[in-house]
């Protein structure tokens, strides 16, 4: 069914602009909330005259290379259905963005991309989108169980956990990531799950282009989300460098990692997470350092700079919509 002129319009000047107001205003009052927010700017003021500023350019640069990675992983994967141009992809990523920020674990970015696919393509889409999801999820709970396995007698000696939950955890966390690894490389059990069920001639179509990822794509799937995954620990160390917070690169690779698992496990909106991963990462990372203060300053960093500025960006680029629907499919 095509969308009317009216649905046209109101995404083209109606949504973008409400996105963008909405995201600049829960930025700010997010900002607000935090504590002793006074002594942060002037930690922040005195970061400008730092040696090692350009460690936060180079953030601000590796999240390009973030989200790069992302619209590539996307692009290679729904290429079976249609071709898109890397820099549309590019533009579908950040899109999604500004629509995941307000909802639960971010699911609205499926909806931000599928208004970038052409007509009979969406919904086709959505199960491609959730696959590249759980292949950074499966990359996640890996390292985060690495971590830790190497971590565990400091997490024991900071009373983090006592030694029977950090294995109860650990083996949780082996056996989650055991099971959904064995769903990952068999998406053909799924296709045959749909097609028994009463009715499936109406919705199987949404998950036969499931049947076009072999195990090539699936790996090189994981490869980039490994890839992603240590371009987000380079940012962390960097402006742990820059706010003045005494940690080896081994220890913040896995603080990090082990920190990215508990907050794959906590439910919550994007746009609130700056509270939750504050918290987190202060409690893993505040293991080997005693800045607080910078800790604190480089989580929100990452916040900012990964997730809200993308994300005020898409909200832009939804005004640049002016055809939702096209019959031609583009070539790369």
């Amino acid at each position: 069914m095509k969308l009317n002129r009216n649905i046209k319009i109101f995404i083209n000047y109606f949504l973008g602009p409400l996105l963008f107001v909405w995201l600049s205003w829960s930025i700010y009052r997010e900002i607000k909330r935090q504590p002793d927010l006074g002594n942060a700017w002037r930690r922040i003021r005195e970061s400008f005259h730092s040696p090692l500023l350009w460690n936060g350019v180079a953030v601000i640069g590796l999240m390009v290379v973030n989200w790069s990675i992302e619209a590539y992983k996307w692009k290679i994967s729904i290429r079976q259905i249609q071709r898109v141009h890397f820099l549309k992809a590019f533009k579908a990523v950040l899109s999604g963005l500004s629509f995941s920020v307000s909802t639960p674990n971010r699911i609205g970015e499926y909806l931000g991309r599928l208004i970038y696919m052409d007509e009979g393509n969406r919904l086709k889409t959505i199960s491609i989108t959730i696959v590249g999801s759980i292949s950074q999820l499966i990359i996640t709970l890996l390292m985060g169980c690495i971590g830790l396995f190497i971590l565990r007698s400091d997490i024991e000696a900071g009373h983090l956990v006592s030694s029977l939950w950090l294995k109860v955890v650990l083996y949780g966390v082996i056996a989650v990531g055991l099971i959904l690894t064995l769903f990952y490389f068999r998406l053909s059990w799924l296709i045959r799950w749909v097609d028994r069920l009463p009715g499936s001639n109406r919705f199987a179509y949404l998950v036969q282009a499931l049947e076009d990822f072999d195990a090539t794509l699936l790996l090189r799937l994981l490869s980039l989300s490994l890839l992603r995954f240590i371009v987000f620990i380079v940012q962390y160390y960097l402006l742990f460098r820059l706010f003045d917070v005494s940690i080896t690169w081994w220890q913040s690779f896995w603080a990090v990692s082990v920190s990215f698992l508990v907050l794959a496990a906590i439910p919550s909106f994007a746009i609130l997470e700056l509270v939750q991963r504050g918290y987190v990462t202060k409690t893993i990372v505040g293991l080997y350092s005693t800045n607080i203060a910078g800790i604190g300053l480089a989580t929100a960093g990452i916040w900012l700079i990964n997730l809200i500025i993308p994300a005020i960006i898409g909200s832009l680029l939804i005004l640049s919509i002016k055809k939702i629907y096209t019959n031609k499919n583009e070539e790369t």
